[in-house]
């Protein structure tokens, strides 16, 4: 499994080429690694991928703390470091010596610090947004991305396995939370791709609700979403709801409408029809169930390099799905004050316009 940066740079280098941009300026980690393979956090410190396009040469910006590992990690050579006491767009104006007309960059991520660092060093520029084309570039999955989503697959769903043996009446969000992440390190992960959620009874209804000193009581729903990132920069996203110690007749009742919503999703999955298809569908089985006032976010979204990418799968998305996509389906109801349900899944539409489900951890409703 190999992944190709320097394919993934000549893309951008002739989009910059053929917009007549001069300078592409990329500063988010998820999209330097993307294009270099070397993977950082910098914190308040500066890094930047920067794509010359008046010389073609290509340049990655780190803290100086971090020269080895990019020496080692990057594709791209041309390192230039910044020690902590040095202005980075200093250093930055001592690099790029030609007048800059056109600046690309990513406009959501861009501080009004860095536009103004900008400004001031080069103040003839304009700017435009680069993030459309990289997320277009990133939208469509390889099969060695996926080799590498199925790797952080494999950890989680093994992680779900060990960690609900755990479980006993009494225990808290936080200390399953704990077990939790302590397996994704055991087994192999670099750790969480997102802040793990373990939630209980009538906190179950609440979708991106925080573990807390709740203690599990008999009948409690117990709802886990989590993920981990792996050592090759992917990540996986896997959500399942369990009864603990035994189930009333309404929370199967809710279980498994949720259970043939998110059948209905995978199912409505292929190549060819807008993605608004997908939600469409899952939404349909618990609208017509009765539950549809409690089911008010979206179906999916992208994963990849970073736990949410592109597609955003919604009721509103017009965009033709294409083989290369890789998303969540993860329908739920969740009920104020009583509690609620989610089973996601996640899912690639391979080269023939197929779904195929990367997940394996089983649907049926388990009581703990």
């Amino acid at each position: 499994m190999t992944i190709d940066h320097q394919t993934r740079l000549s893309k951008l280098q002739e989009h910059l080429r053929q917009q007549n941009i001069d300078i592409g300026m990329i500063t988010t980690p998820a999209n330097v690694f993307y294009y270099t393979g070397f993977h950082s956090d910098p914190h308040e410190r500066f890094m930047a991928l920067i794509i010359d396009n008046q010389n073609g040469e290509t340049t990655l910006f780190v803290p100086a703390l971090d020269k080895e590992i990019a020496e080692d990690a990057s594709a791209v050579k041309n390192i230039v470091t910044v020690s902590d006491e040095e202005d980075p767009y200093a250093k930055l104006k001592q690099k790029i010596t030609g007048k800059v007309s056109l600046f690309a960059l990513e406009m959501k991520t861009v501080s009004m610090f860095q536009h103004q660092q900008l400004q001031s060093f080069f103040p003839e520029s304009e700017y435009e947004d680069l993030q459309p084309f990289i997320n277009s570039q990133r939208l469509k999955k390889t099969r060695s991305e996926l080799a590498y989503t199925q790797k952080a697959v494999d950890i989680i769903e093994q992680v779900l396995a060990e960690g609900i043996k755990k479980v006993k009446i009494g225990m808290t969000e936080l200390e399953l939370t704990a077990e939790l992440e302590y397996l994704m390190k055991k087994f192999g992960a670099n750790g969480p791709s997102f802040s793990t959620i373990v939630l209980s009874g009538e906190k179950a209804a609440l979708p991106h609700g925080t573990p807390g000193d709740r203690a599990f009581k008999e009948g409690d729903f117990l709802l886990i979403d989590m993920g981990v990132v792996i050592s090759e920069g992917y990540c996986s996203d896997i959500t399942r709801t369990f009864i603990i110690g035994e189930a009333s007749d309404k929370q199967r009742e809710i279980y498994d409408i949720v259970r043939q919503s998110t059948l209905a999703g995978i199912d409505a999955v292929k190549a060819g029809v807008p993605l608004k298809t997908f939600d469409i569908a899952a939404r349909n089985v618990i609208k017509e169930s009765g539950y549809g006032q409690f089911f008010n976010n979206r179906v999916g979204h992208g994963l990849g390099i970073e736990v949410h990418e592109e597609p955003s799968v919604h009721e509103n998305n017009e965009q033709i799905a294409e083989s290369g996509l890789l998303f969540t389906i993860e329908p739920g109801i969740y009920i104020p004050g009583y509690g609620g349900v989610r089973i996601e899944d996640n899912v690639y539409i391979n080269e023939k316009g197929k779904a195929e489900v990367v997940t394996a951890f089983p649907r049926e409703l388990q009581i703990l």
